[in-house]
């Protein structure tokens, strides 16, 4: 919602209709588009109710607006004029689209974010700005400055930082690649949708886990597909669950992200990814593999991808600097077999003829420099202890209300409630108390379970974040 000028001689309602009249001549609000109720529109704007009231008299006499009981009010359909005039009814278009807008939860989560700044943000999944290496990229920033053409560039990413991260992904991650091999994205998500939009088509069937980040993207919905779920217990999928699904549904592919699992933060276990990548090798079938936590790993002894193990190319591996440097950045990368990342290529080209050079560059200068292996260690450091506030918070809070297994890397911690609880009154609850988290359901779980990123607040707000969460949820529960 738009500020409002409490210091100005002009009164608050006047401000309202001069703000309103003035969206609805851009186009914002065309006629027939469906305003704020007056108590909702009250509460966004922090006035009292007949303020809004007053202003919304003032634009029905100016024909404006037009209310009916039970259809709210609207911007007035007809402008009047020699000849009348038809603005093009975007609620269709907007409700039309193929690409589905994202989740109701996830919908609120940001809308509230956006309206309350100081909530205590569980929700954001990524690092906050004190374990971010701000100091170290802006000094590699001064130290570089971009003096050479800032045109085009190479449709599958600057190739200065293909060459680090083929050096990266081996000494880091095991993997043995080329620069020819590697796509780099805007972060894994485009990686993700990329995928779905070119190697698949619709009506195809692939796996996901069970719960899952992929279950709260609705691209692979927006695409067509036709999601089967693999469920994730203490040691991660079990692959003959895979076996039973492609006899099935003939599933054409599997989403796993096997390393400190997004919620639930568990690592696959070793026999079951030897097996895994048998059944992978046996039936020809394609997995995708997300790995952004590995280096997170508290101890700095991050289990090995996938794709370190993977000697026939049955896996396309995606990887981001979002979890472990910065996410504004918005650099990720994807390793492929070079016929897949030519296609992806070619289509990425076509949607934005290729990533902004400077970040690139920034992020080949930072993994090259003698920065990158000490902030590492500093992140671990930091995240444990992030780790050990919450746990600690949540089992003073609610002892006997709450339980979780203790993540070894990541940034979330996975709880489930001990009793039946509405995730919607909890969300709501909670960001009346002043904090925000992500209900499971969001991820495919039942209700009841909720995840906590402790990558994104401060040391100092985890307890206090943690109580008003342990306030909200009694007061639900009565």
């Amino acid at each position: 919602m738009w500020p409002l000028d409490r210091g100005s001689k002009k009164p608050l309602f006047e401000q309202i209709v001069d703000e309103i009249e003035r969206r609805i001549s851009y186009g914002e609000f065309p006629p027939g588009s469906l305003l704020p109720s007056e108590r909702k529109l009250a509460e966004q704007l922090g006035v009292n109710r007949s303020t809004v009231v007053l202003a919304y008299a003032e634009l029905r006499a100016l024909g404006m607006i037009e209310s009916q009981t039970g259809s709210g009010t609207r911007v007035t359909k007809h402008k009047w004029g020699i000849t009348p005039k038809h603005t093009p009814n975007w609620h269709r278009y907007v409700e039309g689209g193929s690409f589905l807008p994202n989740l109701p939860f996830l919908r609120r989560i940001r809308e509230a974010l956006q309206k309350n700044k100081a909530l205590i943000d569980f929700a954001s999944g990524e690092l906050g700005a004190d374990l971010s290496p701000v100091k170290e990229i802006n000094t590699l920033m001064d130290e570089n400055h971009y003096t050479e053409y800032l045109g085009y560039d190479n449709p599958q990413g600057f190739v200065p930082l293909r060459q680090a991260l083929v050096a990266y992904l081996e000494h880091y991650r095991g993997i043995q690649t080329t620069e020819s091999s590697i796509l780099i994205t805007s972060g894994s998500q485009q990686s993700l949708y990329l995928i779905t939009q070119c190697l698949l088509a619709p009506g195809d069937a692939v796996a996901i886990e069970d719960p899952s980040y992929c279950y709260s993207l609705p691209m692979f919905q927006s695409a067509g597909l036709r999601l089967f779920r693999l469920p994730v217990d203490d040691k991660g999928v079990r692959p003959e669950e895979i076996r039973s699904l492609y006899k099935k549904h003939r599933i054409k592919m599997v989403f796993l992200n096997p390393n400190y699992q997004n919620p639930t933060g568990t690592v696959l276990d070793p026999e079951r990814r030897v097996e895994l990548l048998h059944i992978a090798s046996e039936l020809g079938l394609p997995i995708v593999e997300d790995d952004p936590f590995s280096l997170t790993d508290y101890h700095g002894t991050p289990p090995q991808p996938l794709k370190s193990a993977d000697s026939i190319g049955s896996i396309l591996y995606i990887g981001s600097f979002s979890k472990i440097a910065a996410s504004g950045l918005r650099v990720g990368w994807m390793v492929a077999p070079h016929s897949v990342v030519e296609r992806l290529a070619d289509a990425r080209q076509q949607m934005d003829f290729g990533l902004s050079v400077v970040p690139q560059k920034v992020a080949a200068q930072f993994l090259n420099s003698f920065y990158f292996r000490p902030h590492l260690d500093r992140l671990r450091m930091d995240l444990l202890y992030k780790r050990d506030l919450l746990i600690e918070a949540l089992q003073k809070e609610l002892p006997d209300l709450v339980s979780f297994s203790v993540p070894q890397g990541g940034l979330h911690l996975w709880c489930k409630i001990g009793t039946e609880v509405n995730d919607h009154k909890l969300l709501e609850e909670a960001i009346r108390n002043g904090m925000i988290y992500v209900p499971g359901s969001v991820y495919g779980s039942d209700s009841g379970y909720v995840r906590f990123t402790f990558a994104r607040p401060k040391a100092a707000d985890i307890p206090l974040g943690v109580s008003k969460f342990a306030a909200a949820l009694r007061t639900v529960l009565g």
